[in-house]
């Protein structure tokens, strides 16, 4: 089990800190304060935008890390530590194909904000719990803007609907990746949480033995194997639990606060 020389944590969000109201945990800031007493960081490392992880942790967004949008971006502190972009022909070549799927609603991921071309009210409640900066526009294809991720929402699930023709097409030359049950990413090939982690592990400093995470679906992986210290939730998915090297309660249990606590805090 981990050793009291953690340096670094990465907890993913959404089925793995967030309970099952999308809630943090009731003692979480305690947590975070005495983590940061014993000079370790905790990152939130998700899908999630970066704009919307820094609403989430509002009262510490100026001391907390975020490792967002899967890994293509990490902020600390209002800096940019590291991005993994895509290039724009990429871009148009997914989009097209996304647009070719029935009932496929497709977020472009850009540096500034998130831009999207539906007005689906369902959809639009669905974007609203990860894109805190969110623009409509007639035509993704039009945007100006650094892009580093495309996120493809599906209600009837991703792994069956949208995954089988995305890896078909561009697995080879992208990291696609099913984030969540109606949720899928295409990114640049050599980004994830992994290799985001393994920047920071390189630029700051702190090794793989160091490093503790946690993780419930399949695009926690790459994070997951960057980590020496890797849990499971209860709730994760299969080959999740295969991959990670321990196992935490559920994200309705806080099993991401009660390993901190048992491991690092007792």
């Amino acid at each position: 089990m981990p050793s009291k020389d953690i340096k670094f944590i990465a907890v993913d969000m959404d089925g793995t800190l967030l309970d099952h109201n999308s809630q943090l945990p009731e003692d979480f800031y305690s947590v975070y304060q005495q983590l940061e007493q014993r000079g370790i960081t905790l990152a939130a490392a998700s899908g999630r935008q970066y704009y919307s992880l820094m609403e989430t942790f509002a009262p510490i967004s100026d001391r907390m890390m975020f490792i967002a949008e899967n890994g293509t971006m990490v902020m600390h502190q209002g800096k940019e530590l590291y991005r993994c972009e895509m290039d724009k022909t990429s871009i148009t070549s997914i989009i097209n194909q996304a647009r070719l799927i029935e009932g496929a609603h497709i977020v472009l991921c850009g540096t500034q904000s998130a831009y999207i071309e539906t007005q689906d009210p369902k959809a639009l409640k669905e974007f609203a719990k990860y894109y805190h900066r969110c623009q409509y526009v007639e035509d993704l294809l039009s945007v100006e803007d650094d892009f580093i991720k495309v996120a493809i929402c599906h209600f009837d699930g991703t792994e069956t609907h949208v995954w089988p023709n995305f890896d078909r097409e561009f697995g080879h030359s992208h990291q696609v990746v099913v984030s969540a049950k109606i949720w899928l990413d295409v990114m640049n090939a050599e980004a994830s949480k992994g290799a985001a982690i393994k920047h920071l592990q390189t630029t700051l400093g702190f090794s793989y033995e160091q490093t503790m995470s946690f993780g419930d679906y399949l695009n926690d992986l790459e994070m997951l194997k960057a980590s020496y210290h890797s849990f499971a939730m209860a709730n994760a998915h299969p080959t999740v639990k295969q991959t990670a090297r321990f196992a935490a309660p559920s994200h309705r249990e806080a099993g991401v606060i009660t390993v901190i606590k048992r491991e690092l805090l007792d």
